[in-house]
């Protein structure tokens, strides 16, 4: 299956918000912060629709000046596993280096771990953690900063 990345745009918010829910639950964005991310000035966001012309995945990266932090990155779970992440972090980080940035930075669950096997594939290394940053139903979950430099 082919996988076409596109920039998002304004009209790919209403369909994204199901994917959005489904996979962040509580934590899901919602129309309102979708469109003032897309508003905001350094952010660059793809969107990822399969042959049949379904939107599967999306991913946002904020750049300011040398530094560019992963904003999200999601994949349908219909859609796991065929790579579609790792197109779209390359798709991010073509962005990055194209706009001048020097390092990628993001967070991610501890607990996610085929997302943490994701960015180390893509050259990312734990650089730092962040306790109780995700809040849980029954809690907290801490984040890993993880970075890229460079070329990878």
């Amino acid at each position: 299956m082919t996988l076409t990345l596109d920039p998002m745009r304004w009209w790919h918010v209403e369909p994204a918000l199901p994917l959005e829910i489904d996979l962040f639950g509580a934590e899901a964005w919602s129309a309102e912060t979708w469109w003032a991310e897309l508003a905001a000035p350094g952010r660059h966001y793809l969107v990822a629709h399969d042959d049949a012309g379904a939107l599967v995945g999306y991913a946002g990266l904020l750049v300011n000046g040398a530094d560019a932090d992963v904003m999200t990155i999601a994949v349908s779970n219909a859609a796991q596993g065929h790579g579609y992440g790792g197109v779209l972090m390359r798709g991010l980080l073509d962005v990055a280096a194209e706009r001048g940035a020097r390092q990628v930075l993001l967070e991610v669950r501890a607990d996610n771990v085929p997302a943490q096997r994701l960015y180390e594939r893509h050259g990312f290394k734990r650089i730092a953690v962040r306790r109780g940053y995700y809040r849980t139903a029954d809690g907290s979950v801490d984040a890993w900063v993880m970075r890229r430099r460079g070329d990878g």
